[in-house]
C-alpha cells in the first residue's frame, strides 16, 4: 500500500499529513482558505487521498505555514514512494484555465530541484500571499526527491495562474507514480 503519515511540530507550525498515491478521501484545513483550494485541487486532480491538518503562525504571515506544509507533503510523497521502484518516474502536463496556462514537468529521482517560472498578476488571492507559492514548492521538491519544473506562461488573473499551476502539477505526479508494467526500477543505475 503506497500511503505515509507525516507529523512535523515547530514553534511556528503544526501539520499532519496522510496522504494515500491511490486515492481516497480529502479534507484539507490550513487556515487559509485559498490554499486549501489549492492542496484539494491537488489532491484531487493527482487522485491522491489527503488528509492534511495544519496550524500556523498565521498572525505573523503565510509564508511558515506555506513552507513547511511543502516539508510535509513532501515527506509523505517520499515516504509513500519507497524505494520509488515500479514506477513511470516522469511526467508531464500542460492546464490552461481561462486567460491562463501552467505547464509542469518532473522526475522523481531523488535529485531534488525547483524551477520555478511564475509571476503572479496580483500579491494576494484572499488571504493567501502569492509570493510563498514558490516557497511551498521548494519545500515539496526538496524534501520529496523531486526535480520540479513550474512554469507559468501566461496569465493576469493570479487565481487562475496558481491554480493552473497545482492542477498542472497534481496530472504530472499522477503520470510519474503510476505503476509501471514489470514493477522495475527506471534508472539505467539501478538505483535512485
Amino acid at each position: 500500500m503506497r500511503t505515509s503519515e507525516v507529523e512535523r511540530i515547530t514553534k511556528e507550525t503544526s501539520i499532519k499529513a496522510e496522504l494515500s498515491l491511490d486515492g481516497g478521501s480529502v479534507e484539507v484545513s490550513t487556515g487559509i482558505g485559498f490554499f486549501d483550494h489549492m492542496l484539494i485541487a491537488f489532491a484531487v486532480h493527482g487522485g491522491f487521498g489527503l488528509k492534511l491538518s495544519v496550524k500556523g503562525d498565521l498572525e505573523v504571515d503565510n509564508h511558515h505555514t506555506a513552507e513547511d506544509t511543502g516539508i510535509v507533503l513532501g515527506k509523505a510523497f517520499k515516504e509513500a514512494l519507497g524505494d520509488m521502484s515500479g514506477i513511470e518516474r516522469y511526467g508531464s502536463f500542460i492546464i490552461p484555465m481561462d486567460e491562463s496556462i501552467a505547464l509542469a514537468a518532473l522526475d522523481i529521482s531523488n535529485r531534488p530541484f525547483l524551477v520555478y517560472h511564475c509571476k503572479p498578476a496580483q500579491e494576494k488571492c484572499g488571504d493567501f500571499e502569492t509570493c510563498v507559492a514558490e516557497e511551498f514548492w521548494r519545500a515539496f521538491a526538496m524534501n520529496s526527491g523531486i526535480t520540479l519544473h513550474i512554469n507559468v506562461l501566461y496569465g493576469n488573473n493570479a487565481h487562475h495562474q496558481l491554480e493552473a499551476s497545482f492542477k498542472a502539477v497534481a496530472h504530472a505526479l499522477k503520470a510519474a507514480v503510476k505503476k509501471n508494467e514489470d514493477g522495475s526500477l527506471l534508472s539505467t543505475k539501478g538505483v535512485l
